[in-house]
């Protein structure tokens, strides 16, 4: 009996201790797989590109990097948010868009505790992106630099530079007082206000801009060729089958990017060539086509007119915009600001932002107070008479994002309503009858060809509200938050290229131009694109690319570039040169 008793014993109590193993190994699991499922696990990964936080911009961005990535075979793209993995996880994979191969990991932690950065290797990320806060703009920049602080304190080092956006122009020095030589800054606002002013001047451009900024189509690169080493510009120029030369990067100047150089510049040893290709491996320098020499045409560039600006709504660097404004216009324009801020405010405000209103030259201020979105108020301004408008997304509604497209779609339909409505009867007659699109009737119809006398920049912030004004045509839109990411994904692959993009957005250097085809050419006459580049080159010129008369869509960096080709006066070419 004793020894039965015994093994009994010895029996439950190896079954005993064997359920609490088994109950602490499925306890150890149960929390790996937690732990994993929340994001808490190390990424492992190395070369990959990080975004620190969560903001509507962060699906445009994902889609920019997958395609700059897809020639690799997809890469990498670390993500960690103050958000649940799972939640994360589940919004990104509602996402529209192909992801070619790109691999995207989602992390739970803070930017700005060093174990968490830890945690998604930010030590071996090649690039890191700092996307700003939905919301305040102040406290988004203020969290910005709390988190360029955090990595550059990371002990081990950063072996890729940091992307910062910016919500706030005025907070960009303390950010890279901060960062040093390892930030580079993106500033959404002020990047949108510039494009909005120079599409508000020459219509059109919004498509151009979309299509160099974002990785679908040609953007820039620059690259190193040796045997390109002695030759000069004007050679450089027409020594790229699959790209267009746009600038140098001169060593002996320590890596400054020179965008249109002078013809007589000679590449020098360590200098790299600036092009616009379709992709980093498309393009090579061939042997030096025999392009017939360009004919000088004395064929002077309109003077510059007087113009009168209307803007919309109120934003906190409205201050900013006025000063871009007064460099870009000719003297005697007129900017009319109508907003609800009430008038002896608004010269308090634009002082407390830093502008001088003594030194405005080109431009007058004139002041309207009122609601955009109220039809009576927007009837007291002489609407017909504006040669642009410009709708801003105003400050009292600039974070949420739909509740802003809202009111500037109920104000850029209201004032082609009234546009529409202020035009001669035969004149609209005439116009609506050369519309093949909608219904001679039709209110839609009246916007379209009220649309050809005065141009509509509207500041747009979903995606969604694209479609709807890019099917009706009646604005020339600027979609901020796809811009602004294309941007970031731009200078995240390549930090070198924030020079450029710097000097197009600025008030001096280089900008984009779209230019009548008849300030190089002759009805008729039969060029190939090289011999017009020469041409443009007598004006100290870079053409890259063109829109034809009957075309909806311009062409960047074309195809069969000695091909010759019978061209119209109606046609237009996109050009880099000085600022006018």
């Amino acid at each position: 009996m004793g020894p039965r008793l015994v093994s009994v014993s010895i029996s439950f109590g190896g079954m005993l201790i064997f359920a609490m193993m088994l109950g602490l190994v499925s306890e150890a699991i149960s929390e790996k797989l937690d732990s994993l499922r929340k994001g808490r696990s190390e990424v492992v990964e190395q070369n990959h590109t990080l975004i620190l936080g969560w903001s509507d911009k962060l699906g445009s961005l994902l889609n920019q990097l997958a395609i700059a990535n897809e020639s690799l075979g997809g890469g990498i793209v670390v993500v960690m948010a103050e958000r649940d993995k799972e939640e994360m996880e589940l919004d990104i994979a509602k996402m529209e868009f192909d992801f070619r191969g790109t691999s995207v990991i989602c992390r739970s932690g803070s930017p700005l505790i060093l174990a968490d950065l830890k945690k998604v290797s930010v030590s071996k990320a090649r690039a890191i992106v700092v996307l700003a806060d939905d919301g305040n703009a102040d406290q988004s920049d203020a969290r910005a630099l709390r988190t360029v602080l955090s990595l550059t304190g990371v002990k081990e080092g950063l072996r890729g530079h940091i992307v910062v956006e910016l919500s706030d122009l005025d907070n960009e020095v303390l950010v890279k007082l901060v960062g040093g030589q390892l930030v580079e800054t993106v500033v959404a606002h002020d990047v949108i206000g510039r494009l909005m002013i120079q599409c508000a001047r020459q219509p059109g451009l919004a498509q151009i801009w979309e299509d160099i900024l974002g990785f679908e189509n040609c953007e820039f690169y620059i690259k190193r060729w040796p045997q390109l080493d002695g030759m000069q510009f004007e050679d450089v120029l027409i020594s790229f089958p699959d790209a267009i030369p746009c600038g140098v990067k001169v060593a002996s100047r320590g890596g400054k990017i020179i965008l249109n150089p002078e013809d007589s510049y000679v590449l020098q040893e360590g200098d790299e060539v600036l092009v616009i290709a379709e992709d980093d491996d498309t393009y090579a320098p061939g042997a030096l086509p025999m392009v017939n020499g360009a004919s000088f045409m004395h064929i002077a560039r309109p003077a510059r007119k007087p113009q009168k600006i209307l803007l919309c709504g109120w934003r906190r660097d409205v201050d900013d915009m006025i000063v871009v404004l007064d460099a870009f216009l000719a003297p005697g324009s007129e900017l009319w600001m109508f907003n609800e801020v009430v008038e002896s405010e608004r010269e308090r405000k634009l002082i407390d932002g830093g502008l001088d209103l003594s030194r405005l030259v080109n431009i007058t201020l004139v002041h309207r107070e009122g609601n955009a979105v109220i039809r009576r108020h927007l009837e007291s301004l002489p609407l017909e008479s504006f040669d642009s408008i410009l709708i801003l997304a105003d400050e009292s509604v600039e974070d949420s994002a739909i509740q802003a497209d809202s009111r500037s779609l109920a104000t850029l339909l209201l004032i082609r309503d009234i546009q529409a409505k202020r035009l001669p009867y035969r004149e609209a007659m005439v116009t609506r009858g050369q519309r093949g699109s909608f219904s001679r009737g039709s209110w839609i119809g009246e916007m379209q060809q009220a649309s050809d006398r005065s141009v509509i920049i509207s500041e747009i912030l979903d995606p969604r509200t694209k479609n709807l004004l890019s099917m009706s045509k009646i604005s020339d839109y600027v979609l901020s938050n796809e811009l602004v990411s294309m941007a970031l994904a731009m200078v995240a692959e390549d930090r070198q290229i924030n020079d450029v993009l710097e000097e197009l957005f600025a008030e001096e250097g280089n900008e984009l131009h779209i230019r009548l085809a008849e300030l190089y050419l002759h009805e008729g006459e039969e060029l190939s694109f090289y011999e017009i580049i020469l041409r443009a080159r007598l004006k100290r010129e870079i053409i890259i690319g063109y829109r034809l008369a009957n075309a909806e869509r311009a062409v960047i960096n074309p195809p069969n570039k000695n091909e010759r080709r019978r061209w119209s006066v109606k046609d237009v070419f996109v050009v880099i040169s000085e600022k006018e």
